[in-house]
């Protein structure tokens, strides 16, 4: 009786493992993929401006202390009152809540700073309501709804653009998206690297869960 053969000789089963490596490797690369696109449209959009004429500007909150706008907040608040001086829209959105034990909302704060480089109150629009970017954003929404206006030129440092500008046109805006060109967030190339990598992964979990990630400290949740 002659030598078996090689294909009578091969293990029931034994091609399962290329196939499970083949999958882990397809899935692999294509969240590589998926990363690596959103990495990259977090940093396009950061390096546009979406400057045009609007019904109104949106400052995206940040800390205040006792009032006075964290760093952060005056970049923002400072590049809307370019935008408003340059007479792209009639009046300013500030928006934020605020933290226990905090006597001033980030709204609050904002008009303040506002006011104070004379701009009329009549021309600030206060929503001092939610703790983060998409709370904040429905609340204008809603709004926007309320008086009869619905595009804006929203206002927050590069990295976070995008999304949200996503959120805002996902609550029903029509919104564009005006980043800060200074302030803590913009400084270094470490700081803009890891912005970038905290807002993709945010930007993903909004896309999968059409919830808010927060994000400590930073006024980018």
């Amino acid at each position: 009786m002659g030598p078996e053969p090689a294909a009578a000789r091969a293990v029931p089963g034994r091609a399962a493992p290329r196939w499970i490596r083949r999958l882990l490797l397809g899935t692999v690369l294509m969240a590589v993929i998926i990363v690596g696109g959103t990495a990259f449209r977090v940093w396009q959009v950061a390096r546009v401006d979406g400057d045009r004429p609007v019904d109104a500007v949106v400052v995206l909150g940040a800390a205040q202390y006792a009032g006075e706008p964290s760093p952060v907040l005056a970049a923002r608040l400072k590049h809307a009152l370019a935008l408003y001086r340059d007479g792209l829209a009639p009046r300013i959105v500030t928006v934020g809540g605020k933290q226990v034990g905090d006597l001033y909302t980030e709204a609050e704060a904002g008009r303040r700073y506002l006011t104070a480089r004379g701009v009329p109150a009549t021309a600030i629009d206060m929503v001092d309501e939610g703790t983060d970017t998409l709370g904040s954003l429905k609340s204008v929404a809603a709004r926007a709804g309320q008086e009869g206006w619905s595009s804006a030129l929203v206002v927050s440092d590069p990295w976070h653009s995008l999304r949200a500008r996503t959120m805002a046109r996902d609550a029903g805006l029509d919104a564009w998206t005006s980043p800060t060109r200074s302030g803590p967030v913009v400084q270094t190339r470490e700081t803009q690297a890891r912005y970038i990598f905290r807002e993709t992964g945010a930007l993903l979990y909004y896309r999968l869960t059409h919830a808010s990630a927060e994000t400590e400290n930073t006024g980018l949740g």
